[in-house]
């Protein structure tokens, strides 16, 4: 029986086909005031808006957010509870989610063992190569591993089989690791000079120690040292006989008793690398850190020379090549070299390491080496890192988030950059990015507009839609995409110079260059030509240079922009003189926290394997304050009224009439004209947008006294629209007798400079000369360099 033909010329559209968008109805978190958008899926979608305006927390905390915590759920309890729990989004409706793989601008880890090739794989099939065909033949892939120690053991092991049958049986345990014994791998070693921990002169007793924060009364540093029984507490240091000094400097830990508390004893120089050397640098306090770095110098390990590896793991070669030549090689010029391996035993290793190499180039980072620190890398630069591994990916119908992908980029890499997303676009995947260069926002299918305004003025979405009706809709973003900035006139001149010579950090080639003082000088080239190494690596010391760099704030959700620019101190004080009570009363985390919630706001509760939760404090409501602190004002206003303010109604606040403080009066001026007018003087640091922390490092040093001030691409994540305002603020930084010198690829910020200093040609050892030193019009009118023909075709000449 044969079946009748259809008659129908199209078959109807398959029930599965319909879910080709993702929908966000009712999204409230942070700043989002009940947003419902519909994004298309397999498109390449662009999210702009001011910085503050609600772009990260509806892409990454509502969308990426929520698609994670569906995929963990989908594991076991068990393997749950290894994972970190993800609370819900307020979100009322989120529909039609892929699996969201975020790629975004979190630095790697400052790890001193971390580098390029650990972060990316490349390292570890570089050490099976080496253990395959490296000649001598040393041992397994451990052996090359800067990582990992040799370890020998032996002893007995008892094998227990029946009463009758248990014996002991000798085992000797082997493992050949690459690290360098004299560094552990880290490739410098550290010297600590003891004349910044103590006056030698003095005993202990007299207040010999010099260290920050060692007080003579406190049980856990200077009194367990005079009161141990090892030293006498009355004898100058340098006195002491040659088992006073081993027990002082080296002693191993050992248990004392100080007026009957059993106490640690442990000599100076391990407590020292304990409790300062074992922390992050950039973690430290102020005043710290300056100590750190006055004791501690850190020189290039002898033994291994840089390379953390060990003299076997150096001897082992292929074609005359070690594994530390090999990781210090550029990344191009290596993945020339293992192109012109042909071994077949190993040719599914050489095909995949070949592919992970030619990535890095392809992606625009082949000016990197796989043995630079991964904490040495730029935000875009991690950024891109975290892109190798996904470029060859045979996945599709996933959902791919980043954050800002051109940041650190100049002009001529974006396009590079551009062709990428496409390129995933195209394999089937959607692409969330947010974004607010014009390049970028240009290739987009869909672009999402939020704003209008920043903060609490932001939060809504005013526009969707096209690129072309994003230019014709009005919003803040379609009306400033075509800015121009037009070149200068006429320049300032130059008050001074800032010397540069003989500089060789990193790539650069012998570079001698005369820094224009009393200007705005502008450093810049395509990234990887040496901007920062002539920048921060050459500047030379004592130069009263302020630096602010791409280095992430360090913060609690207990920090807030009032205790991070020191705004609360000034505060504090007017509030206790006014009422007649002590200064920490109004601090919530000191003496005036509330002490249900222990001055943070919000109670969190552990769940477990669930998400955990965060409830607003019942006792203070939030306000984070004892009931009884709030009883004390200061211009009509408590503690916790005050931190509620913005920037810009605590400056009119605190500028005249009762509550006059001149002093929080000036850290508020500098925060609104860095553009941060908006903020929340009590918002946790954890709220801020990567463009928000940026501009508050900035108003920070502003403060500092210091006549020549680097910013290290202070546009990153700024909007267009506030690039105009950043401008203004380097103007009036400049005529105030500063000098301002910027690294920087954003064309407007080249154009309004007094003198461009441009590097390269190329990246790597490509680059690391000086290619232009002039006036943007000149750099313009002779077109000679990659940044020249960018500007030119920036500026319409």
């Amino acid at each position: 029986m044969s079946m009748a033909p259809r008659t129908d010329t199209q078959s109807p559209a398959h029930v599965a086909d319909r879910h080709d968008l993702i929908r966000v109805h009712g999204a409230r978190v942070n700043n989002l005031q009940d947003v419902s958008i519909e994004i298309p899926k397999r498109r390449l979608t662009v999210f702009t808006g001011v910085s503050g305006s609600g772009k990260s927390s509806l892409v990454f905390h509502t969308i990426a957010a929520e698609s994670q915590r569906l995929i963990n759920e989908t594991y076991s309890a068990f393997v749950q509870g290894f994972m970190p729990t993800l609370a819900r989004p307020e979100v009322d409706v989120l529909d039609g989610l892929t699996t969201a793989i975020i790629v975004d601008q979190q630095r790697l880890g400052a790890d001193p063992r971390s580098t390029v090739g650990t972060a990316t794989d490349a390292n570890a099939m570089l050490r099976i190569l080496f253990s395959r065909l490296g000649q001598p033949h040393i041992g397994s892939p451990n052996a090359f591993a800067f990582n990992v120690p040799t370890v020998r053991a032996s002893g007995a092991l008892t094998v227990d089989r029946g009463a009758a049958k248990t014996r002991a049986v000798k085992k000797t345990f082997t493992r050949t690791g690459g690290m360098c014994t004299r560094c552990e791998g880290r490739g410098t070693v550290s010297d600590i000079d003891l004349t910044q921990l103590y006056d030698d002169s003095k005993s202990i007793a007299e207040g010999a120690f010099t260290i920050p924060g060692w007080k003579s009364d406190s049980f856990w540093t200077v009194r367990v040292y005079a009161e141990s029984g090892l030293l006498d507490p009355h004898k100058p240091i340098r006195k002491f006989t040659k088992r006073e000094m081993q027990d002082f400097l080296y002693r191993e830990p050992t248990k004392v008793k100080v007026e009957g508390v059993n106490l640690t004893y442990e000599g100076l120089i391990p407590k020292i690398q304990k409790s300062f050397l074992s922390k992050d640098k950039e973690a430290l306090q102020p005043h710290i850190r300056a100590f750190v770095e006055r004791a501690v110098t850190f020189t290039t390990c002898p033994e291994c020379d840089g390379t953390r590896l060990s003299e076997a793991a150096r001897s082992s070669r292929i074609d005359g090549i070690n594994i530390a030549d090999a990781c210090a090689m550029q990344i191009s010029d290596l993945a020339g070299w293992v192109r012109g391996r042909d071994e077949p035993t190993v040719a599914p290793l050489l095909t995949a390491l070949q592919r992970t190499l030619d990535s890095f180039v392809e992606i625009g980072l082949g000016y990197l080496s796989l043995d630079r620190p991964s904490g040495t890398l730029s935000g875009g630069e991690a950024q891109r890192v975290k892109m190798i591994r996904h470029l060859g990916s045979s996945l599709t119908d996933t959902t791919y988030v980043f954050d800002e992908p051109t940041a650190g980029l100049h002009p001529h890499d974006i396009q590079r950059m551009n062709d990428l997303l496409l390129r995933l676009r195209d394999k089937g995947n959607t692409v969330l990015v947010v974004e607010h260069k014009p390049q970028t926002i240009a290739i987009a299918d869909h672009v999402v507009d939020l704003g209008p305004g920043a903060g609490t003025a932001g939060g809504t979405v005013c526009f969707e839609g096209t690129v072309e009706g994003l230019r014709a809709g009005g919003t803040v973003t379609g009306r400033h995409l075509g800015d121009r900035t037009a070149l200068k006139e006429t320049v300032r001149k130059p008050t001074g110079k800032l010397p540069i010579r003989g500089a060789t950090t990193h790539n650069l080639r012998d570079v001698d260059v005369d820094i224009p003082l009393g200007v705005l000088a502008v450093v810049t080239g395509v990234a990887g030509s040496g901007k920062s190494s002539l920048v921060h690596g050459s500047i030379p010391a004592g130069s009263g240079v302020v630096s602010v760099d791409q280095g992430a704030i360090k913060g609690s959700r207990r920090s807030n922009p009032a205790t991070y620019t020191g705004l609360l101190e000034p505060i504090r004080k007017a509030f206790a003189k006014a009422n007649g009570v002590k200064p920490g009363l109004f601090s919530a985390n000191s003496e005036g926290a509330c002490p249900h919630c222990n001055g943070a706001g919000v109670i969190y509760t552990d769940l477990g394997m669930m998400a955990g939760v965060a409830t607003t404090c019942e006792e203070c409501e939030g306000k984070r304050f004892e009931a009884s602190v709030l009883d004390h004002h200061f211009g009509g206003r408590d503690i916790s009224e005050v931190l509620a303010m913005s920037v810009a109604q605590a400056e009119e606040f605190f500028g005249d009439g009762e509550a006059r403080t001149p002093a929080a009066h000036r850290i508020l001026g500098r925060l609104a004209d860095v553009g941060l007018g908006y903020l929340h003087l009590g918002q946790p640091l954890t709220t801020l947008s990567g463009g928000e922390r940026q501009r508050l490092k900035l108003a920070t040093h502003m403060a500092e006294k210091g006549g020549i001030y680097v910013l290290d691409e202070p546009t990153a994540g700024l909007h267009l629209a506030d690039v105009e305002q950043l401008l203004g603020l380097l103007d009036r930084l400049v005529d105030s007798g500063k000098s301002v010198i910027v690294v920087e690829h954003h064309p407007a910020v080249m154009a309004h400079a007094d003198w461009i200093i441009d590097l390269g040609p190329g990246a790597g050892h490509d680059g690391g000369r000086i290619v232009f030193e002039g006036t943007p019009t000149d750099l313009v009118a002779t077109r000679s360099t990659l940044t020249g023909e960018h500007l030119a075709a920036y500026v319409g000449a």
